[in-house]
């Protein structure tokens, strides 16, 4: 009872944020939400019915915690063949029913889908809907509309149009074609500005702020019309009234063709994986850890397709790039995701005749970005990196899903891996043999120290998974767990990122979870993610040190530093810091040491948000082992956006006698009155006269770090010796 009251109580206490949070994620969601209609050839509006309804029906049935509901990229190409082949009002039944399906997946636990889909056919399908969005987008944004076959038709008349852009011969094309090239620069440059104050208004909202303001300058400020040319404007965004007033009459008429049931299953293939996946990314991100009910959440989902299909909306999935930025700007459940979708309804009900002011080609500036970063030639680099086989189920998947269409592509994609195993392995009676037996032992060890133990034999893939998966899934995440593969004689990469992923969420939970037995199985590549089974030694190829390497080596030796240049995944002494919450530390390297003050400098690698909306950051950060126990506390710089930290629920603790401290920085923490305990005259005049960093305590340990992008060697020096002090100032505490 008394759990209840605090869960209730912890509900309110967090509304403030989750209503910030909300805000945010609805400045992407209404460019997007238009965008991605219109992509589809569907009205604008129909994308921002899905995430409205998305947004208050999955707050409120879903089973998953900072996730939002919205359109989805994935489902631009299938939507818009389904649109064109059956026509707008049956296109809108065939999301009924693919909402329909989704509710039965939901209903009979069908939420392991995901997890027999091999993660390079996963990533062939998803490049391929890259190259689906990109391909056509493309010529719409530099205000040149073509009409073609197939994908690979709209790819290849990408020069042309390219060239065709620099011959026009009106101003309104010209100016069309500036909005979107612009359009693309904000969002491939703007996450470059590691600026808090920019960062609060979202890539695409800017383009939308920039577009409307553009509009009012020639109307108002010219009195002229707007140059772009009319065509490549958005028009025909009802009110409110007309929403409700025009509500689409379904037309069942062509519901016994096959195409019909063909676009059906592929929403419904498409709408489960994309949410899936991203239900499962986000869970990476929840500061709290907690797993989703994706049974519950695939029920909500189709609930919201039904109803979004019966109110002209497209399909609801659950989206990795705004749940990204839900759980970055400090969202703490469901009431985010409901708050987004009020606040897309008060953009519609009062500024629904300003999104008449925004160009197409810049709303398709964010579908190609968004295109090209699921199609990133990234990519295909990080599947090379684990393994070549891993590059053919890759391009077996992408090329048939071009050709023919996604299901048949993800169905080759999954074949095509299974031949490769066998070919892998030179043996198709292991997995014949052994697919239907059981193949995962688990129990746990009664020797004072309670490990579960996990035993896999024959082979673990994805094949057969999910058997892993359900056993892993019962075991708390604080507790300690030993997954033993000694037994099996191949492991594919899908089944070892998903051993990184769980390793990651004991380690932040307070558990343990140790992989071995792998030590007889080796890999063309050393990739930690690549395939294992027995093959010969690879060559080793060494590294040589950059010049700023070179440059800390010859520090370290002055200062009588220990340093090491080499990657180190040994991070667990920075889990149990707040900065960490949301991010996902890749490793560190180019460590300083020094025993005898307990202090660590390193670079370190970190990446925020998930899949498209990944970003990866590289900054210096000092480490100091206090060996004493201190409060936890965050220190920061005050500014602008602390300031409105507070309206969120945020409280700057004051320093009584030192009004300079308590204008200049922001402090945070639970235990108020340990920390102004320990915040003396000696410690608070310290940072009053000394440079401003990032300071964080967890209990005996202090991590500190400046910028956001790595040291220069002078800066070293300065956070080095920053630290020294600081910490003889705390001793002497």
């Amino acid at each position: 009872m008394t759990s209840k009251k605090n869960n209730i109580r912890d509900f309110f206490k967090a509304i403030p944020k989750n209503i910030f949070s909300g805000f945010v994620v609805s400045l992407i969601a209404l460019p997007l939400g238009l965008g991605l209609a219109m992509a589809s050839d569907a009205p604008p509006i129909s994308g921002v019915i899905a995430a409205i309804v998305g947004g208050v029906v999955v707050s409120v049935f879903g089973g998953s915690h900072v996730t939002i509901a919205g359109p989805g990229n994935g489902l631009v190409g299938v939507l818009l063949i389904a649109i064109t082949t059956l026509g707008l009002e049956t296109a809108y039944v065939a999301i009924m029913f693919s909402g329909i399906l989704l509710l039965l997946l939901g209903f009979f636990r069908m939420g392991a889908l995901a997890d027999f889909f091999p993660s390079s056919a996963i990533q062939g399908m998803l490049a391929a809907i890259g190259l689906i969005i990109l391909g056509k987008q493309f010529h719409i944004m530099l205000a040149h509309k073509i009409s073609r076959e197939n994908t690979v038709d709209y790819l290849m008349e990408i020069p042309q149009t390219i060239n065709d852009a620099f011959h026009y011969g009106t101003d309104g094309l010209i100016y069309a074609a500036l909005a979107g090239v612009l359009s693309l620069a904000i969002m491939a440059f703007y996450s470059k500005i590691r600026n808090k104050y920019l960062q609060l208004i979202p890539a695409p909202m800017w383009i939308v702020i920039l577009s409307i303001g553009f509009s009012y300058y020639f109307e108002i400020g010219l009195h002229e019309p707007n140059p772009i040319a009319k065509e490549y404007m958005i028009s025909g965004i009802p009110s409110i009234h007309e929403i409700i007033a025009d509500l689409p009459l379904p037309n069942f008429n062509g519901i016994w063709s096959l195409s019909f049931w063909g676009s059906v299953l592929a929403l419904t293939l498409i709408s489960s994986i994309e949410s899936l996946l991203s239900i499962k990314a986000v869970d990476k991100l929840d500061p709290e850890k907690r797993r989703s009910n994706v049974n519950k959440d695939l029920k909500a989902l189709g609930l919201a397709t039904v109803g979004s299909g019966l109110l002209g909306g497209l399909n609801v999935v659950t989206v990795i790039a705004r749940s990204s930025v839900n759980v970055n700007n400090g969202a703490t459940n469901r009431s985010s995701n409901f708050f987004h979708a009020t606040f897309l309804i008060l953009f519609i009900v009062f500024f629904s005749t300003q999104l008449t002011r925004i160009p197409l080609p810049a709303l398709m500036a964010i579908l190609v970005y968004t295109g090209y970063k699921l199609a990133s030639p990234k990519i295909i680099t990080q599947v090379f990196s684990i393994g070549k086989e891993q590059l053919i189920i890759f391009f077996v998947t992408l090329t048939f899903t071009l050709k023919i269409g996604l299901i048949s592509g993800i169905i080759l994609g999954v074949i095509s891996t299974f031949i490769i195993h066998i070919i892998i392995n030179k043996s198709a009676g292991l997995f014949l043999r052994n697919v239907l037996k059981p193949n995962v032992l688990m129990y746990k060890e009664q020797d004072g120290k309670n490990n579960f133990y996990v035993s896999i034999k024959h082979f673990c893939s994805f094949l057969n998974y999910f058997r892993l998966k359900q056993r892993l899934d019962a075991i708390p995440e604080n507790q300690d767990v030993i997954v033993d593969f000694s037994m099996c004689e191949f492991v594919d990469d899908t089944v070892l990122e998903n051993m990184n992923s769980y390793q990651e969420l004991f380690a932040k939970r307070g558990g343990h979870f140790d992989v071995i037995g792998l030590d007889m199985h080796d890999t063309d590549t050393k990739h930690p993610f690549a395939s294992r089974r027995l093959l010969p030694v690879p060559k080793i190829i060494k590294n040589s040190l950059t010049r700023r390497q070179t440059s800390m080596e010859s520090l370290a030796e002055n200062y009588n530093l220990n340093y090491s240049s080499k990657k180190q995944k040994k991070i667990s002494f920075l889990n149990s810091f707040l900065f960490f919450n949301t991010k996902h530390i890749n490793h560190i390297y180019n460590e300083f040491s020094q025993k005898e003050t307990g202090i660590k400098l390193f670079d370190i690698e970190f990446s925020e948000g998930e899949f498209i909306a990944k970003e990866v950051i590289r900054t210096t950060m000092l480490y100091i082992d206090l060996n004493l126990e201190i409060p936890e506390f965050t220190l920061d710089r005050e500014g602008f956006l602390e300031r409105v930290y507070a309206f969120a629920g945020y409280k700057d603790i004051q320093i009584k006698n030192h009004d300079d401290f308590s204008k200049r920085f922001y402090l945070l923490g639970e235990n108020e009155a340990g920390i102004i305990k320990f915040f003396n005259d000696d410690i608070t005049r310290f940072f009053e006269s000394n440079p401003y960093y990032h300071v964080e305590s967890n209990g005996d340990a202090l991590l500190v770090f400046g910028k956001e992008r790595l040291a220069s060697t002078k800066e070293i020096k300065t956070l080095f010796d920053f630290g020294k002090r600081l910490k003889q100032v705390i001793s002497s505490h």
